[in-house]
């Protein structure tokens, strides 16, 4: 089989020295890798270490966490979680109201809700750099039209099944990254105003929180963060914005081809331009203007690295409030 580097101009190569200095690649384990630069073995790192912390702040203790691992039952934490569980609502909300004054129960239920969150953290993520990877693959190895035709040189735009699923690529990656907004400020405040009391089973203090309630994250250190008023959180915002609230990010989805002495040389997928505060440069009903040319495929992995970095001091930083 021949292995394939993916680049970010569209072209696949053979060679990685001739792949540029970002490409992706698969790895032993059926991933998409990127070659360099990723946080995502850090990120999950940290989600690990936070995972045992609320654990240990929860029971006290090293030792006491594990004697209550060895007699938890799966349920608790399969239980309105998991496909694995087949007990529908009813019948586990009186299991818990039989068992109410049952403060192991309660913790147990508690410490498995709070580490579904950084679960959650930790899914996410992975499915970002995966989806990443399946945007570069289709985007250099789908033939972008069928049936495939001879095309003159120039640069065409090709409007097709592939392009559509290439910019659909690009709208679930910006929603996902948004979704790790409102993960990480449920973690954050969760983390700061970590239960205590377990007469009864408590609500979690996220519940219902979302990335606009940062403001109330008042005992993290900001900087370097998620939380920190900067131009990439502020483009994940209004791209993710307009995607669920008012539509796509080109009236035609579509892909650009360049062709040179009868060969492609190059593929792009252009994004709109931005303006005041990086929200979407706007006339009264129009904001898709694309006046600098700004090629999303080129911008894509370090759009998502630096996220990742910004992740890592986010997680380094709530880890610090347990």
């Amino acid at each position: 089989m021949i292995e394939y580097y993916l680049t970010l101009y569209g072209i696949p190569k053979s060679d990685p020295e001739m792949a540029g200095d970002r490409y992706f690649y698969r790895n032993g384990m059926g991933e998409w890798s990127l070659n360099k630069s990723s946080f995502i073995h850090k990120i999950d790192n940290l989600c690990v270490n936070l995972h045992d912390k609320f654990a240990f702040h929860i029971y006290g203790s090293r030792q006491k966490f594990f004697e209550m691992l060895t007699v938890t039952p799966e349920l608790l934490y399969t239980c309105g979680m998991n496909s694995e569980s087949a007990v529908g609502r009813d019948d586990f909300e009186r299991l818990v109201n039989n068992n109410s004054t049952n403060v192991e129960l309660n913790k147990s239920l508690y410490l498995y809700d709070c580490r579904k969150l950084v679960g959650s953290i930790q899914e996410c993520n992975k499915e970002v750099i995966q989806m990443l990877g399946e945007f570069y693959r289709v985007l250099n190895l789908e033939e972008l039209y069928q049936p495939k035709i001879d095309e003159p040189d120039g640069i065409r735009y090709i409007s097709s099944p592939i392009t559509t699923q290439l910019n659909a690529l690009i709208a679930f990656l910006f929603i996902r990254m948004h979704s790790l907004l409102d993960y990480l400020t449920k973690l954050a405040l969760e983390a700061s105003k970590i239960r205590i009391n377990f007469k009864n089973y408590p609500r979690m203090s996220s519940k219902n929180i979302l990335f606009s309630a940062k403001k109330d994250l008042h005992k993290i250190d900001k900087s370097g963060t998620v939380f920190e008023d900067c131009d990439l959180i502020t483009e994940i915002e209004t791209f993710r914005n307009h995607l669920i609230h008012d539509g796509l990010l080109d009236d035609i989805p579509k892909v650009y081809k360049v062709n040179k002495d009868g060969l492609c040389t190059e593929k792009y997928i252009l994004f709109p331009d931005r303006g005041i505060e990086g929200r979407l440069a706007a006339f009264k009903n129009r904001n898709l203007f694309y006046s600098k040319e700004d090629k999303i495929n080129l911008r894509l992995p370090d759009i998502v690295i630096s996220f990742q970095e910004k992740q890592v001091n986010t997680l380094e930083k709530i880890g610090l409030l347990l």
